[in-house]
């Protein structure tokens, strides 16, 4: 039985981004790129958003509390009780055409998201990893729209989406030191105007692909084989979370007419449960151990 889409009571979003579902909150966040703000969906029905001042492309829970976002600039800290914006390691500072696109954490807490330049030329982004000790390292150059970033149940295989390509590769990792290698293709994605966006890591292991362009999420076995389509009504899916007893995709406003929901969700059902990653070393003491939006795949 296929699950009933259900609109959360939220503004409708440009382009809505990275959902998160937070736990220790009981809340959702996600992003509006092009609005600038980080939304955040309490349990109760409370909705709070804050302006970035910038276009924030992924948030994650931090360590020591609050947030860590995925801004035009670089990587930020939220502080959802006062607002307040706490700079913590710059990306591309000499690069001003580019920002920062979609992100996710390791189980250690690493923070990877990559870029992307705002007029989409080919091969001016790139992929960073944003460690526990604050140092931003490179880990993939040359790439066009930097999206979805996810890891097998046992983290020796990392997921990533440039979308251009038109599908989902997948690297060895290596969850001791964040490296990776040997970089294949996983699944290919799309085609004829439709690229595959964020994606999420199922507790079976198998890898949700949201399609932008396309009106669906699509489910992957974990050899690449495709297992399931799910139709979403919103032509630009970018993204999807799990957790909280729902599962919400983020959708976009088309370019033209009416918008979709920022946020769309699905009842609980019988879906995967949630695989919920680490929390993020963003404001983790050094030497403590301390968590996978539509997306504009353009």
């Amino acid at each position: 039985m296929s699950p009933q889409l259900a609109e959360l009571p939220v503004p409708r979003a440009a382009l809505g981004e990275g959902p998160c579902w937070e736990p220790a909150e009981a809340a959702l966040y996600w992003t509006d790129i092009r609005a600038h703000r980080v939304h955040r969906l309490a349990a109760d029905g409370t909705h709070t958003s804050w302006d970035a001042g910038q276009p924030v492309g992924a948030i994650v829970p931090r360590a020591g509390g609050g947030m860590a976002l995925a801004a035009k600039d670089g990587f930020w800290a939220l502080d959802p009780g006062s607002g307040q914006l706490t700079l913590i390691a710059r990306v591309e500072a000499d690069v001003p055409g580019n920002r920062m696109n979609d992100g996710a954490c390791d189980r250690s807490g690493r923070f990877f998201a990559g870029t992307m330049a705002e007029d989409e030329s080919p091969g001016a982004g790139a992929l960073y990893r944003l460690g526990p000790d604050h140092v931003v390292s490179p880990v993939l150059a040359g790439l066009s729209v930097s999206n979805g970033i996810g890891w097998s149940l046992d983290e020796s295989r990392m997921y990533y989406v440039d979308s251009p390509t038109c599908r989902v590769d997948i690297f060895d990792y290596d969850a001791a030191s964040g490296a990776i290698g040997n970089r294949r293709v996983f699944a290919g994605v799309g085609g004829d105007g439709v690229v595959p966006d964020g994606l999420a890591v199922d507790a079976d292991g198998f890898v949700w692909v949201a399609l932008w362009g396309g009106g669906a999420l699509v489910r992957y076995r974990p050899d690449g084989r495709l297992e399931q389509i799910l139709d979403i009504p919103a032509a630009h899916v970018t993204n999807c979370a799990f957790g909280g007893g729902t599962w919400p995709p983020s959708t976009s406003r088309p370019p033209l007419g009416p918008g979709r929901a920022a946020v769309r969700c699905f009842p609980a059902g019988p879906w995967p449960p949630a695989c919920r990653p680490a929390p993020s070393a963003a404001d983790t003491p050094r030497g403590e151990t301390p968590m996978p939006p539509q997306a504009d795949p353009r």
